[in-house]
């Protein structure tokens, strides 16, 4: 079709079935301006014009709005794309050319959306690179030609657009080979389609651009060409202009995060049962792992049961998740520290009225939930449970006793690197449920003599398995004593090792447990007792 062929008349269209859009032109040439079909006078192959370049046969075009697709025939013009015939269909063709402006290709696009290509696409640049000058302020990258064409339009084609040749399989190679173009512009911005395949290639063209050069754009609706259509063209234009600089996921300017200092901290504590332990450390608060370590046989798991009684009494729902007792010692322990009364060693002697009002209290509560297992287990399966006890049944606080057993049934596996596989994720998954973890961990047995059972003095250096969970945990509280002291045999001191919340470490407390009553009950502790052999 000739662009000063004179129009004759509006007919029906034989392919969408229109009574008018179908434009007849003096050479004889239709086009539909309904289904965008072009139908020449003669329709065989032989009649279409075409002409050659450097040995490649190329189609002739004529220039006509699309107006389903809201793209004007200056548009068509600017850009070279245009319809033509094409084994005997009405097709759609792009010229893409060299960076000079030599036409090297044509896309050839069929009714059906098939595609076909005349020339080598491998020496083009990116479509409607140019038309543009080889710097300013910024490019934007579409994914397709017709957004091209529909975001250019929007501009008044004052604001250089290109496209990508191949769509967003070869994104980021299209982009790399264009590099050294985009790279004089002060930014690129990437305006993709919105679905899953385009955002993906968006963030990788954007690794290969220089850092803060790339800007994405986010649509409402899938591509330009729809924003263009649906009459959205000054969204479609804010889109472009508010585009937001890329990085890498996790790096954040410092300037964006004014809003997040200035936020009130809502972070909340619970006030630990002993003075000296809340003096340094502040409470126990949600998204926090605080690690109790200790010899065998000091007292570790009965530390854990009174952190867990205190979290019940100040209203807070706990998930307990002790691998070396049942269940009826764990709920039996909880039960004693609120009677005062070591059941689990004469529960016979206590009436059943008592039993059940400290059960009421503390495991019946309804703010009790217990993990009926003993002995090792899958870290990922440890996991899907907490996970499970903070989503499903709202526990705030997880106790979990021990993280050397989780790994200790484990054939074939490095304990060391299970357990930091292990608290690393026991790290990640505190912060995204944004809970509390009382974890229990053993030591290692110290160098000489003087074993912790024998009061040696408590180091993060000693935490059994791996270092990852000292590195990984919060706060770290190391418990002392000598077993077979004859002075004081059932008093505790109690070793703040690590404090990420205040940096205050040292001796807090000591604390002596009594049989009669089965509790740890808090001390005097003078700050001159830091000197004292145990």
């Amino acid at each position: 079709m000739q662009e000063d062929s004179e129009f004759i008349r509006h007919e029906a269209c034989p392919h969408c079935g229109s009574s008018d859009a179908n434009a007849l032109y003096a050479d004889g040439n239709h086009f539909c301006f309904s289904c965008e079909t072009l139908t020449p006078a003669d329709k065989t192959d032989e009649a279409v014009a075409m002409f050659e370049t450097d040995g490649t046969v190329f189609l002739d075009l004529g220039f006509q709005e699309l107006a389903k697709r809201g793209i004007t025939e200056k548009t068509c013009k600017v850009w070279g794309y245009g319809v033509s015939s094409y084994k005997g269909q009405t097709v759609q063709v792009a010229n893409y050319r060299s960076r000079d402006g030599e036409l090297k290709a044509q896309k050839v696009r069929f009714l059906n959306k098939d595609f076909s290509v005349i020339g080598n696409l491998k020496d083009v640049a990116l479509y409607g690179e140019h038309l543009w000058r080889d710097s300013g302020k910024f490019v934007t990258i579409t994914e397709g030609e017709l957004d091209a064409l529909s975001l250019s339009q929007a501009l008044d084609h004052k604001w250089p657009v290109v496209s990508l040749p191949s769509g967003c399989t070869s994104a980021k190679k299209a982009v790399g080979k264009a590099i050294e173009w985009l790279s004089n512009y002060e930014y690129v911005v990437l305006m993709f389609d919105n679905d899953e395949a385009g955002q993906r290639a968006a963030k990788e063209c954007a690794s290969v651009l220089p850092p803060n050069k790339c800007r994405i754009a986010t649509l409402p609706l899938k591509d330009a060409n729809e924003m263009l259509v649906a009459g959205r063209v000054r969204e479609l234009l804010d889109c472009m202009w508010e585009a937001k600089t890329f990085r890498p996921d996790g790096i954040v300017a410092g300037t964006d995060v004014w809003d997040i200092v200035i936020k009130n901290d809502d972070k909340v504590s619970v006030a630990y049962p002993y003075a000296g332990v809340q003096m340094k450390t502040g409470g126990c608060r949600k998204g926090e792992i605080v690690t109790l370590t200790a010899g065998s046989g000091i007292g570790k798991s009965q530390l854990a049961r009174e952190f867990a009684h205190n979290f019940i009494k100040h209203g807070e729902t706990i998930g307990y998740i002790a691998l070396e007792e049942n269940v009826k010692r764990t709920a039996l322990g909880l039960m004693s520290i609120e009677l005062n009364k070591p059941l689990h060693l004469h529960n016979n002697d206590v009436p059943e009225e008592e039993m059940r009002n400290a059960f009421d209290a503390t495991v019946g509560s309804g703010r009790v939930y217990l993990y009926d297992h003993w002995g090792s287990t899958d870290s990922d399966n440890l996991l899907s449970k907490i996970r499970y006890l903070v989503r499903g049944c709202g526990c705030h606080y997880i106790i979990l006793d021990h993280i050397s057993i989780v790994v200790s049934g484990m054939e074939g596996g490095d304990e060391r690197r299970i357990i930091d596989n292990t608290m690393t994720k026991l790290r990640a998954l505190v912060e995204e449920l944004n809970c509390g973890m009382i974890l229990i961990s053993h030591l290692k047995r110290p160098s000489g003599d003087r074993g912790h059972e024998d009061g040696a003095q408590t180091s993060m250096s000693q935490l059994r398995g791996s270092a990852a969970i000292g590195q990984l945990s919060d706060i770290v509280i190391g418990l002392e004593r000598n077993q077979q002291d004859k002075k004081n045999p059932h008093v505790s001191q109690v070793r703040v090792l690590k404090n990420r919340w205040s940096g205050d470490t040292g001796l807090c407390c000591s604390l002596e447990y009594t049989a009669e009553t089965g509790r740890m009950t808090e001390a005097y502790f003078s700050e001159e007792d830091d000197d004292i052999e145990f």
